[in-house]
Order: C-alpha cells, then structure tokens, then sequence
C-alpha cells in the first residue's frame, strides 16, 4: 500500500491477530474440548455433525449456547480457518493498540450522543435538553441520570470549575422525587398504572404456533420500562421459562395510527429518533446490569481507493458520482446479483468457500477492471463470488455494525428473553448510520432468499447464520483470547445473527413510543417559538399580518372540519386538491386510490403506483410517509393540524 493511498483516521478497535500457529492452536484446544478438527475435511461439510463431549471433562457452554443445540458451530470453526487462512495470504495490517479512555470520557460522548451536549457547557438554561429530557419515561430519565452523575463526579475530581446544572434542576424534581427516580439497584420502578398497562403486554411467550411461538410486541410503551415491570415481577413469581431451541414468530401489535418504518421520517425527526433509541437502548441495558460503552478511538490506515478495504463512505462518494440517487456500493449489489442469477438452489451456497487461488486472482480484477466495465462477470463461478462478498464484508476497515455498536449487538444475548432481545436489536438498528443501515438490510434480505431456497441448497437459518456470523463480527476489534472467549464468540454472534436475519422486517420499525416522544419534542419546540416571537416587536407585526392571513384560511378549514373533512393536495395529479370525508374505516390507501381513479394518465409517467405516498407534513410532525393500513381519523385526531399531500417517496 502506497502513502498516497493511505490517510489516517480515527477508530476505536484493536486487532485481533492470529498467524498459523495460533490458529493450531485454538484447533488443538477445540480438539481438547470435544470438537472435531475441520481442516481435516478439505471442504467437505457434514450437516448434521454435532461437539462431542470427551469422557472426565465438563462440557463448556456460553451463555447463549443453549439456544444453539441445534446449530452445527463445525461449520463455524471451517469459517473462521478460511477467514484466518485468507488473512495470512494477504498484506497484514497494521496491529493496533487500544486505548483505555479517561475517567467520565464515555458519559461524556454519551450525553453528546444523546442530544444532550449542551448539559457539559457553560449555559445558564439548557433549552434543548430540557425539551428533549421533558418527553423521557422514568427509566430513560434514571438512564440520563446515571450518565450525568458520572460526568459531575469526574469534574469534580479534576477539579474544573465547569458547572453542570444539578440533576434536580435538569428534571426539575425536588430533592425527594430526585432521589426516588431509581431504586437501589438504578432500576425505576413503574408506578401503579404503569404496570396495569403493561401486565398484559410485557409477559412472554403468549400464543403457541406450530413449532415455534406467538409473541406480540408493543410498540406504544417504552421497552424499558416493559422490561422494568418485567424484572419487578420476576421478584416474586416464577416466569415460565423459554425454549431455547425455537425462534418466536414475533408480531407487532396494530397501530391504528400507522407503522412507521426507517426511510419515513424527515432527517430533523431521524435525529430525534436516534438520541431517543440511544437513551432508550442504554436504559433497557441498565434494568438487567448490562454494561454499554463505546469504545475509543484510535488511528488506523485504509485504503482511499478501490473495492475491497475501503470505507463504505469513500465507495458511496465515488458510486453515486456514476449512478446518482444510489445507497449502497455498486460492488455489494453486483455480487449479490451475480450470485442471485446463477441460482440460490446450488447446495452450500455461502458454506462451501471459492477456490483461494481464483478467488484471489478475482479480487485483483475487480479492483483494476471493475469501474472500466471490462471485468467479465460470466467467468465468476457462484461459490467464487460468495466468498467475495464475504470478502468485502470483513474487509471493511470500518465494521459494517459499526465500531460504536458491535459489542453493544453481542451484549444483547445478555437480555433474559428473546423479546428483550429483538427490542434491543430494534434500537440499535435505529442507532446505525444511514449507509451502514441500507447496507445491512440489502444483505440481510439476500440472506433472506438464500434461506427461503433452503430445501435444494441445504441452507436453514441456522446454517447461513453460522457461516455468515464470523464474517459480520470477526472484526479487528475482537481478540478470542482462549477457547473459552472464542466458543462464546461463536455462539452469541450466530444466534445475534440469526435475530437480524430472521426478525429483518421487525427491526426496521420505529417503535409508536419513540414516535410520540419526537411529536411531543416538536411541540414543545414550537411552543419555544412562538413564544421568542411573540417576545420581539419586529415580528409582532408578521403575526399580526400572518393571522389576518390564515383567518380566511381557517374559515374554509373550519368548516371542512366541521363537516369532517381533510383536504389532500396531489402536485402529480391534474385535480391537485380534493377534500376527503374522514370515517372510522377511511385508509391512506383508499385516499391514494381515489385520486388514482379520477384519471390515472394524468400521474407523471416517470412516477409508478407503489412510489407514491400519502404524507402527514407538519403539525407535531416534519414529514412522514404513511403506511397504507394508517385509519385516516384516528391519525387526524393525534394531528389535528397537518396538512396531507400525496407525492413520490424519497429513495
């Protein structure tokens, strides 16, 4: 690598090394422990292989290894030696060292994080965060808290003579309420009516379904404090225990209001909704004592061009200067093309690796011919390309999960239940930068479709989630440091990947709750606003005029109202407004459909049916695209002031 290709930049990792004696090792320590060597196979794959236990030794069991009885991990060691093989084969990089942070430095990038920088300046009245620490539950707000008591005990320490307002100030609570917001254990208790409410909902596995189980998941109250009231009843009563071996069929419960997927939102709103999923993610970790820290960062160097060692945001920059409007590498989605067009029945695809020599050869190409088009797709043998994009993805200098967050997504196995479990992976998902999201959820759906072909090509959920476990959490971060490390390694990253995998669609809502807590934060912003405005004589004139202004227009909207009646306006069509009768059984969808019927040939030629969308802008929302199952009347009644108009979604 040559020092023009390479910059230095700021990561948090450290590397995990391994040269061929090492990874003997580790063979001869699985052998010691009842695994069978793989190397001895050359390739060859038994599915229904399963750890032998050797006579007078204890067999070893990580914490999530029950819920992998039925996982054969032999394909996961193969995995992992055609990982550190090709590792071996290829310029080393630089090991790296890391960083231990100093005392308070992580509650620090916490509280920023979470929206809440203004708490660490010198501010006589931290607006912003009061807004935002308004709409928080009792276990968010003890998760804040916590997070700001270690940052004024820190600075009181170094001495500085920074002043962070006092934590009955901020939550505006007098000494005793303060002191209640958690118990001895830094768990909020729910009050009475909180657990009435959640009792019915926060329980688990509820219908039984076949082989697996029927759970629902509420999306209206907070998961954390679900999992307070959970942990509160636990005291006391014995909760049926999970099976382990079987995934739940999850199901959301209805929201008459609409669901509300990533991609719906205004980016103001996303940004609301990622400090909420962190503040709400750290204190779901907090009520079962789970640790959440963000590593530090540290220099590594990368490549600044090329495929395969590049950030995804250099390969973005430079893709979408050739195709505009795109959001993932135009490499990732032709391997997964090229893989799809041979076939997803061939058996053990994903599992059988390309031959090394060819697949080697093949990454040379791309990197030279792949942006000329002159590589030739048509002598790329499907297992070659599987392995490349297993390449790609472990090759990332940047782990695809993010370096922030993926020790916080193998922390989630630490949950008691597997409903806790999909509802932390439901928030770090939100936590994850846009292109890393869209990345990982064109993959996953990949994944998706090699499984539904699983009765020809051999592969379940179980099977791709082995094998594609190392390649997504093997990072340079991560250093198996004994047998024991590594086993848990294995076992807590196949069955995490087996919950992105199978539960995709689940992760990629926005929970209700988060929802309101972003129209409550707009509504307290507007409130902030109107009353700067009404503060400063220059605008009192603008309002004087602007009212003159919408009192005609509230006249022509009071009586739609009152005749219960919204007004969608619909730029593509040649009729560009027309009022609607709102009922009980009024969808988006039957709103989309009425003006389609009035005279579909007036819709741009350019727009298709299923790229249109009703719109709920503003009010105590930005802008949201609506779910085609959203009950008209019930969302007017949660956002009387909006306006509705049908357009294109944003891709």
């Amino acid at each position: 690598m040559s020092e023009q290709d390479s910059k230095v930049v700021v990561l948090t990792a450290f590397h995990l090394t391994g040269d061929a004696s090492e990874v003997s090792k580790r063979v001869r320590d699985r052998e010691d422990h009842g695994f069978a060597d793989p190397r001895g196979r050359s390739g060859q794959y038994n599915l229904q292989s399963r750890t032998k236990h050797v006579p007078g030794k204890p067999p070893l069991r990580s914490a999530s290894m029950d819920s992998l009885d039925d996982l054969t991990l032999d394909d996961y060691w193969t995995e992992l030696e055609h990982i550190q093989s090709s590792n071996n084969d290829q310029e080393q990089h630089n090991d790296l060292v890391e960083k231990v942070p100093d005392e308070g430095e992580l509650e620090e990038e916490w509280l920023k994080e979470a929206g809440l920088s203004d708490l660490l300046v010198d501010s006589a009245d931290p607006i912003e965060s009061k807004v935002l620490l308004s709409t928080l539950t009792r276990t968010q707000a003890a998760a804040v808290q916590k997070r700001i008591e270690m940052v004024t005990q820190t600075l009181r320490k170094k001495n500085k003579q920074q002043q962070i307002p006092d934590v009955r100030s901020i939550f505006g609570l007098p000494p005793s309420q303060a002191e209640k917001i958690s118990d001895a254990n830094g768990t909020p208790s729910p009050s009475n009516n909180e657990e009435e409410k959640m009792s019915s909902v926060s329980g688990e596995p509820t219908v039984q379904s076949g082989q697996g189980t029927e759970t629902d998941i509420n999306l209206e109250i907070s998961f954390s404090e679900q999992a307070a009231s959970f942990k509160e009843r636990s005291k006391n009563n014995k909760l049926p225990s999970e099976e382990d071996t079987h995934m739940p069929n999850f199901r959301l419960l209805k929201d008459k209001t609409g669901t509300t997927k990533i991609g719906d939102l205004a980016p103001q709103d996303m940004r609301k909704v990622h400090s909420l999923a962190l503040i709400e993610l750290t204190a779901l970790f907090d009520t079962f004592a789970v640790d959440f820290k963000s590593h530090k960062t540290l220099k590594i160097k990368h490549k600044e061009s090329g495929l395969f060692g590049v950030p995804l945001t250099i390969l973005l920059e430079h893709d979408q200067k050739k195709v505009p409007g795109t959001k993932v590498p135009l490499i990732l989605q032709k391997l997964l093309s090229h893989i799809e067009a041979e076939g997803l029945d061939t058996e053990g695809l994903l599992r059988i690796p390309g031959a090394a020599i060819r697949v080697k050869s093949l990454c040379q190409e791309l990197e030279s011919k792949f942006y000329d088009g002159t590589f030739i797709w048509e002598n790329v043998k499907q297992h070659d390309a599987a392995s490349l994009l297993k390449l790609f993805i472990r090759e990332l200098p940047y782990p695809l999960l993010t370096v922030e967050y993926l020790n916080a997504f193998l922390s989630v196995q630490k949950l008691p239940t597997k409903k806790q479990q999909l509802q932390s992976l439901n928030l770090l998902v939100l936590l994850l930068p846009e292109l890393s999201r869209n990345t990982l959820k064109i993959l996953l759906e990949f994944l998706q479709r090699v499984i539904a072909n699983s009765e020809k090509n051999k592969m379940t959920l179980n099977n791709v989630a082995v094998v594609m476990a190392p390649n997504l959490f093997m990072f340079k971060e991560i250093r198996s440091k004994n047998y024991e490390q590594e086993l848990a390694l294995a076992t807590g990253s196949a069955s995490i990947m087996r919950f992105l995998i199978k539960y995709q669609t689940l992760l990629w809502t926005i929970p209700r709750f988060i929802m309101n807590q972003v129209r409550k934060q707009n509504i307290e912003n507007q409130k902030k606003t109107s009353k700067d405005r009404a503060m400063k004589k220059l605008l009192k004139k603008m309002a004087y005029d602007r009212e003159k202004h919408e009192k005609h227009e509230k006249l022509t909207l009071d009586t739609d109202v009152l005749q219960g009646v919204i007004r969608v306006q619909a730029p593509q069509f040649s009729k560009v407004s027309m009022a609607i009768q709102l009922t009980e059984d009024l969808k988006a969808s039957d709103v989309l459909a009425r003006f389609l019927s009035q005279d579909s040939s007036t819709v741009e030629q350019s727009v298709k049916r299923e790229e249109l969308c009703l719109f709920e802008i503003g009010g105590n929302i930005g802008e949201r695209c609506l779910d085609d199952d959203t009950y008209m009347k019930d969302l007017y009644q949660l956002n009387p002031t909006a306006e509705w108009v049908i357009k294109p979604r944003s891709r």
